[in-house]
């Protein structure tokens, strides 16, 4: 049966192949950068088809500032990235994905720009020059009166009178073509003189005041700022998406790409920066359908972080997330529950001797790092706020952080969330009852849609959860390292097997299209990272006493992040000590508890280092051979996720390289170059082998990885009509909580989870998987079953199987 749908078009040149769906299958994610552009994504096309993928998914690739690497800080949204390719390249890719059967899914960032090289974003160094009378100047979310009609530029090394004095602010009266009045430098930074502003002369001071920006002191950003920003980065700066003309601006090249077929859906990044999420998509939406000439909804994907037991606003016209919900629901049901309360009592005795990381409650702990963000980083936002509040309250700035502090989700979209809001004004009033009078009056006006600071709290909660919890928070709560990431709440330690059918069937159920994941450019850990640490959840008093010998050969004297660490580089390896230190540097200055990127403490990071160091040195017999001890079942936990996954409803994404062990740590590690050739080599080498009888083992060659990989991948590309249904099967005998089994419609996964207890218990023994009387063959070993399976007959080679019913 196939699974494609021809499509109408209005454009007769578009190109667009009847041949790809309208949803895909399965996607792959490209990191596409100068070192690996849309030719070189277009030459492992053929592998990528070979693999099974569906679509290829591709990072942002309009022009972004010199030397990005990622794709997120866009200059000018009317062209392709000349060092990613350039429109030629993405044509070439387009061919070539077409010729292969495969659509393209494209990133997208409609919620901020680059600035941090005003000169290549024509937008900004227009607004900087001209102010209020750019053309462009509402484009960008600039509170203009605050800043006395100039734009606040956090660029300066040191307080702006010392700069002078030294003589570093110079002016060069130079005219160009965007810059006819000259231009001002400090170092690298080159920004545009005002009109006129030379007239009067060249004194510095004069010239600097006759500007329409106003350079500030770096480390007074946060107070002082008048533009609205991603999270707390001041190098990208807030778009007004929601005014029909930036709208417009903003997509004019986004829609040829889908007008003229090179690109078939969209993946839209931080939704819940946008003042109105909702309304956004319903202009992309029909904006998109008019490119294409059809009267069908275009695939789009959301970046949308659920919190636990959040659900995705129902009336948003989008087909999901991009799966970080599917990631922590994977994960957990890997989980050993029992070892919860072990691992909290090593992680209280590590506290308990650390005078920096007192006994905690995760919602405390959130609350306070989020208080944190929300009195640093996110004060000028806050203070924003306060000065569009219909009338002056007492301590309102105090009692918007707060409530900030206690909201319980990234955001609200009013009238929906209302509960929300309320649940945040009842535990910000019990927490700071000194307040509680301003709070209530607070939540009345936040309560409100047609109230613009409304409508600018919502777009202020996201921010302060993100960097508050993913990127603080998550760096402090150590207990065990894999239940720290995007989109899990790490106080769940583990779901049972009949929870995570359930959170299965739902999303079979609701947003069956919606893309899941296990690793992505921004996960904290690549996917068996978290697969082997969920190993020490089965041995949590084993992993005390290797803990307490690896800090007896190194230890940064902070039991928590001793432990973070430790599990990082047990998790990782083998990795490099560069691989390492970076991540060692960037866990404790996120984590803002013994040093920070603002104030480093040169002590304690001496003893981070050391730790690393000892781990390739003095400690590394240990570290292997603690490594050798859990391995195997790190694997397993590895394959049981990705099979899992790859047929579990959505729409699986493999991030560049997983198919392979991915073992990446916090980026840019997760973002390394990836070999492909090899990749292909090794894939045909198993479908070679297999037609032999001769089966990859399970070992750090990852050919087992891949070989699941590719066998589910295809399956779901060839069979779509077999994984429509969700249906748990039943397994009896002593080890039947050791294996979650699903159909799927004529396609069943059966995976292991827990494989320490599984050897520590005997075995499978005579367990035993219930199913119809109905032939079907592991497509992973080729041998073919009936009716009810011995468990110890299907995972002897593999500890999944991947069961084909004939159609």
């Amino acid at each position: 049966m196939s699974q494609r749908r021809p499509r109408r078009s209005n454009s007769a040149s578009s190109g667009r192949a009847d041949a790809v769906a309208d949803r895909p299958q399965s996607t792959y994610r490209l990191q596409i950068r100068s070192g690996f552009t849309l030719d070189d994504a277009a030459s492992v096309v053929p592998y990528l088809a070979d693999l099974g993928v569906s679509w290829v998914y591709l990072s942002p690739i309009l022009a972004a500032t010199s030397g990005s690497d990622h794709g997120y800080d866009v200059v000018d949204t009317g062209r392709v990235d000349e060092a990613r390719g350039g429109p030629e390249a993405l044509s070439r890719l387009a061919a070539a994905a077409r010729a292969a059967g495969l659509g393209i899914l494209i990133d997208i960032v409609p919620n901020h720009m680059g600035v941090s090289a005003p000169r290549e974003n024509a937008w900004w160094w227009d607004v900087l020059r001209l102010g209020r009378g750019s053309r462009f100047a509402d484009f960008f979310d600039i509170d203009w009166d605050f800043g006395g009609g100039r734009v606040r530029m956090p660029l300066l090394g040191g307080p702006l009178d010392e700069i002078l004095e030294r003589g570093e602010v110079t002016v060069d009266p130079t005219p160009a073509d965007d810059a006819p009045d000259g231009v001002l430098r400090y170092f690298d930074h080159v920004l545009p003189l005002a009109p006129g502003s030379l007239d009067a002369g060249s004194d510095i001071d004069g010239v600097l005041a006759r500007q329409n920006f106003e350079l500030r002191f770096w480390k007074d950003e946060a107070a002082d700022l008048n533009y609205r920003r991603f999270f707390g980065v001041t190098t990208l700066a807030g778009v007004r998406i929601e005014d029909p003309r930036v709208f417009d601006e903003t997509h004019r090249e986004i829609l040829r790409w889908v007008r003229e077929g090179l690109a078939d859906g969209l993946r839209v990044d931080h939704p819940d920066g946008l003042l109105d999420p909702g309304a956004y998509f319903d202009r992309l939406a029909s904006a998109l359908r008019d490119a294409r000439g059809t009267d069908e909804d275009p695939y789009v994907l959301i970046e949308k972080i659920l919190e636990h037991g959040e659900r995705l606003p129902s009336w948003w016209r989008t087909d999901g997330t991009t799966g970080y919900d599917a990631l922590a629901e994977i994960d957990r049901v890997l989980i050993d529950p029992a070892g919860e309360a072990p691992l909290d009592t090593l992680d209280e005795r590590l506290r308990a001797e650390t005078e920096l990381a007192p006994a905690l409650d995760w919602h405390d702990l959130i609350h306070d790092t989020k208080r944190m963000i929300a009195d640093t980083i996110q004060v000028s936002e806050i203070r924003r706020l306060v000065r569009e509040l219909p009338e002056a309250m007492p301590d309102a700035e105090d009692a918007l952080a707060e409530l900030l502090a206690c909201f319980p989700v990234y955001r609200s979209y009013l009238p929906a969330g209302r509960e929300q809001l309320d649940a945040a004004v009842a535990e910000a009033s019990v927490r700071r009852p000194e307040l509680a009078d301003t709070i209530a009056r607070l939540g009345v006006v936040l309560a409100d849609p047609s109230e613009p600071v409304a409508r600018r709290f919502q777009q202020t909660t996201g921010p302060v959860m993100a960097k508050g919890v993913e990127d603080t928070a998550f760096y402090r709560y150590t207990r065990l390292g894999g239940l720290t990431e995007v989109g899990g709440d790490p106080s769940v330690f583990a779901l049972d097997v009949d929870a995570f059918h359930g959170v299965q069937r739902e999303r079979l159920a609701s947003w069956p299209t919606a893309m899941t994941t296990l690793s992505t450019h921004d996960t904290k850990r690549g996917e068996d990272v978290r697969a082997r640490l969920a190993v020490l959840s089965e041995i949590p008093e084993r992993w005390a006493d290797v803990l307490g010998e690896l800090r007896a050969v190194a230890s940064t004297g902070h039991g928590p992040f001793d432990n973070l660490l430790w599990q990082a580089i047990v998790g990782a390896w083998p990795a490099s000590p560069e691989r390492l230190h970076a991540y060692a540097e960037k866990a404790a200055r996120e984590a803002a508890e013994a040093t920070g990127w603002w104030d480093p403490d040169p002590d304690f990071e001496k003893a981070m280092a050391g730790v690393v160091d000892a781990a390739a040195g003095e400690a590394r017999p240990l570290v292997e051979a603690f490594v050798a001890e859990i391995q195997a079942a790190g694997w397993s936990n590895g394959l049981s996720a990705k099979l899992l996954q790859l047929t579990g409803p959505g729409v699986p994404d493999v991030y560049q390289g997983s198919e392979w062990w991915e073992q990446s740590l916090v980026d840019p590690d997760n973002r390394r170059p990836v070999d492909f050739a090899a990749r292909a080599e090794m894939l045909a080498r198993i479908d070679a082998d297999a037609a032999r009888g001769i089966l990859p083992p399970v070992d750090g060659t990852a050919a087992a990885k891949l070989l699941v990989t590719a066998r589910a991948l295809r399956l779901r590309r060839e069979r779509p009509e077999s994984f429509r249904r969700y249906l748990p099967l039943t397994a009896v005998g002593p080890a039947s909580a050791h294996v979650v089994a699903v159909d799927r419609g004529g396609v069943t996964a059966v995976a292991t989870r827990l494989p320490i207890g599984l050897e520590r218990d005997g075995g499978w023994r005579d367990t035993v998987l219930l199913r119809p009387d109905r032939a079907a063959v592991d497509v992973l070993t080729g041998r073919t079953y009936g009716g009810e399976i011995a468990l110890a007959d299907l995972l002897s080679t593999y500890p999944v199987a991947l069961l084909v019913e004939d159609s």
